[in-house]
C-alpha cells in the first residue's frame, strides 16, 4: 500500500467516549441503543481534514472603515443621526439574534425528532415488528409531518452508516418498511436466532479494514481499529456480543472472512482476508461506499482504494457479459449458504 494511506483509517477517540461501553445482558432499550451509536463522521476520519476546520478567521476583518480624521466639526444633527443609526443597528442586531435563536431551536427540535425516529426504527427491528408509516407519524409532532420524508431519510442514513442495513419499503399499499441487511447474514443481520440488533455493520467494518490494508489485515490491526470503537476481544458488547467469537469463528464459519495463521510466524500470528461469500455478496466498491458514508465523504476520497474498486467493478462487469459463440468464460459460482454453527439465542 502506498505510504500515506494508513492515516485514512483512524478514529477520533473523543467522539467515542462512553459509546461502546459494554452493558448488562438485560433488555436494551432504544435510548440505550442510540447511545451506543458511533459518530457517523468519525469512524474513518482523515486527519488531514482537521486542518480545513481552521478556516479564515478574518472573514469580517476590515469590513468597516475607521472614522475619518479630516473632519474638524461635528454638528448636532450629525450626532442625532449617529444615535439613530446606532439605535437602528441595535434593533437589527436584536432581530437577527431572535431569528438565529429561532432557527437554532427549530434545528435542535428537528434533530431530536430524527433521533427519536432512529430509536423507533431500531426498536422495531430488534423486536421483529413491522415498521408502519402511520405509526411513525404518530411519534412525530404534526408540525413536522410535512418534513417526514426528510426526517426519515436522515434517520435511515444514520442507521445505515452504523449498522449497514437499508430501510426499504416492503409494501407500498400500506406503507410498510423494514431494515434489511446489506449482506445475506442469517436472521436479516442478527446472525443468531431470536431478537437482537444487526451485526452487519461490524462485518462491513472489518471488510473495510482488510481492503484498506491491501486486502490482507493482520489480526492486531483489526483489533487496534476496533478497540478505538470500544469493541474489545473477550468483553461482551451491547450490540455485537462477544466480538472475538463473532469475528474469528461465526463470520469465518459463514465464509464471510478467512482467518489464517501467518506463514512461519513464531509465536503464531494471524491475519484476515475476505471470505468467498463476501466476494459474492458485496464488492470493494460497496464496502468503500460504506466507509465513505461512515466518514461523511465520497469514495474517491480514498484515492488508491477507489481506483482498485473501479478496476474490480470493470472485472465484475466483464464476467457477466455472455461469452461469444465458440468461447468459454469462467464465472465464479455463488458460495452456497453456510449454516452457522452458533445456536444460542442471544438477545442483545
Amino acid at each position: 500500500m502506498p505510504r500515506g494511506q494508513n492515516h485514512k483509517l483512524c478514529i477520533c477517540e473523543k467522539h467515542h467516549q462512553a459509546r461502546y461501553e459494554p452493558q448488562s445482558q438485560k433488555e436494551v432499550q432504544p435510548t440505550a441503543v442510540m447511545e451506543e451509536l458511533p459518530s457517523t463522521s468519525s469512524l474513518l476520519e482523515d486527519n488531514s481534514q482537521s486542518s480545513s476546520a481552521t478556516g479564515s478567521n478574518s472573514t469580517f476583518q476590515g469590513s468597516s472603515e475607521a472614522p475619518s480624521t479630516t473632519s474638524t466639526f461635528s454638528t448636532t444633527s450629525d450626532t442625532k443621526s449617529d444615535e439613530e443609526d446606532t439605535s437602528q443597528d441595535e434593533e437589527d442586531s436584536d432581530s437577527s439574534d431572535v431569528s438565529s435563536s429561532t432557527e437554532n431551536a427549530y434545528s435542535d427540535t428537528l434533530n431530536s425528532t430524527t433521533s427519536l425516529l432512529e430509536q423507533f426504527l431500531l426498536h422495531k427491528y430488534k423486536m421483529k415488528q413491522p415498521i408502519m408509516k402511520e405509526t411513525m407519524l404518530k411519534i412525530i409532532h404534526p408540525r413536522y409531518h410535512n418534513r417526514f420524508a426528510e426526517i426519515l431519510k436522515r434517520a435511515s442514513e444514520h442507521i445505515e452508516a452504523v449498522f449497514a442495513v437499508d430501510l426499504k419499503e416492503v409494501d407500498s399499499t400500506i406503507h410498510s418498511y423494514d431494515l434489511v441487511s446489506k449482506l445475506n447474514l442469517p436472521n436479516n443481520g442478527r446472525v443468531w436466532d431470536g431478537r437482537g440488533l444487526p451485526k452487519t455493520g461490524l462485518l462491513m467494518t472489518v471488510l473495510g479494514v482488510i481492503f484498506v490494508k491491501d486486502n490482507c489485515a493482520a489480526e492486531e490491526d483489526i483489533w487496534k481499529f476496533l478497540n478505538m470503537m470500544r469493541v474489545y476481544a473477550g468483553r461482551k458488547h451491547v450490540i455485537y456480543g462477544e466480538p472475538r467469537k463473532l469475528i474469528t469463528k461465526d463470520f469465518v464459519t459463514m465464509k464471510y472472512l478467512e482467518y489464517r495463521q501467518v506463514a512461519n510466524s513464531d509465536p503464531p500470528r494471524y491475519e484476515f482476508l475476505w471470505g468467498p461469500r463476501a466476494h459474492v455478496e458485496t464488492s470493494k466498491m460497496k464496502v468503500l461506499e460504506f466507509l465513505a458514508k461512515v466518514n461523511d465523504t465520497v469514495p474517491s476520497a480514498f484515492s488508491s482504494q477507489y481506483e482498485e474498486a473501479l478496476r474490480d467493478e470493470e472485472e465484475r462487469a466483464r464476467a457477466t457479459v455472455p461469452a461469444r459463440p465458440g468461447t468459454t468464460r469462467h464465472v465464479p459460482r455463488p458460495c452456497p449458504a453456510a449454516s452457522p454453527t452458533p445456536t444460542e439465542d442471544q438477545d442483545f
